[in-house]
């Protein structure tokens, strides 16, 4: 598990492109095989990647979580982004598909990632906040998931939101997950641009052609800066940082947010003028 420590404004302002990426940037989560994890300390986020080949794969506590098992403080958000495959929690099994998510509460002990076919094998783009209580296991597949049609061809945003884990859908103790998917000849998200200085946010990038890039804006409104994003990589927005992207085509994105409020309409948003 990589280590990622929180970072202010002040600091960030002053980074050079390498530091940018190195503090902000996770290049490369995936790997055939493995189960990878990144710790970031803004709101003590875990995001992984996990692409069972011919063996599940365990979810298992690192020694920097100090505790026994992965999920004895912690609660999970999943989804697969790959072909389909199968997560089996305490001996339960959860078929996924792409695009499906499925939410695990605190206190599951045995958490196992297996493909369906190997030669095809599922993604498991994982998501972990603290928790202080157990709630239920439940997978809401994504055509349960009740879209949210916004944007216009106009602004080059015209998208589709699917809520997954939040106050009004899947319950948990402070993680909320979702997916934005871009339709063709829409590039921009997340503009006009918004900050909420109660949470952190963690954008996950994916279906994007092989030379297809984000630019990914982030910093203060008067101190903006920008990442090039490409497939499949993760971006660690603080709570102090506008988040928001165009693309070289449509793409799609997993958002994730933890923090102290738990409402997804906690949104201060910046008037245009005031970027920088």
């Amino acid at each position: 598990m990589e280590i990622r420590h929180a970072t202010n404004p002040m600091e960030a302002k002053n980074y050079t492109t390498e530091q940018l990426r190195n503090h902000y940037l996770a290049e490369k989560l995936f790997e055939k095989g493995e189960l990878k994890m990144l710790y970031s300390h803004e709101d003590r986020m875990v995001v992984g990647g996990a692409i069972p080949f011919k063996e599940p794969l365990l979810l298992e506590a690192t020694e920097s979580l100090k505790t026994n098992y992965f999920l004895e403080r912690r609660e999970l958000g999943i989804i697969n982004v790959g072909n389909q495959g199968s997560v089996t929690v305490d001996g339960e099994r959860y078929i996924l598909g792409k695009k499906d998510c499925l939410y695990i509460g605190m206190g599951k002990e045995d958490v196992r990632f297996e493909s369906e076919d190997s030669d095809n094998p599922a993604r498991f783009y994982l998501v972990s906040t603290l928790a202080h209580r157990e709630y239920p296991t439940k997978k809401v597949a994504i055509d349960q998931a009740e879209p949210n049609r916004l944007g216009s061809i106009a602004e080059s945003n015209e998208r589709t939101i699917y809520k997954y884990i939040h106050f009004e859908g899947v319950q948990s103790c402070q993680l909320m997950l979702g997916m934005t998917l871009l339709e063709p000849n829409n590039m921009w998200n997340t503009m006009p641009a918004h900050i909420h200085d109660r949470r952190s946010e963690i954008y996950f990038y994916f279906d994007m052609p092989d030379n297809g890039k984000v630019f990914h804006f982030m910093g203060q409104p008067d101190e903006t800066r920008h990442l090039v994003v490409g497939n499949e990589q993760v971006v660690v927005s603080p709570a102090w940082s506008i988040h928001s992207g165009v693309g070289t085509s449509n793409y799609s994105f997993i958002w994730a947010m933890a923090g102290e409020n738990y409402s997804f309409t906690d949104m201060d948003f910046i008037d245009m003028n005031e970027l920088k």
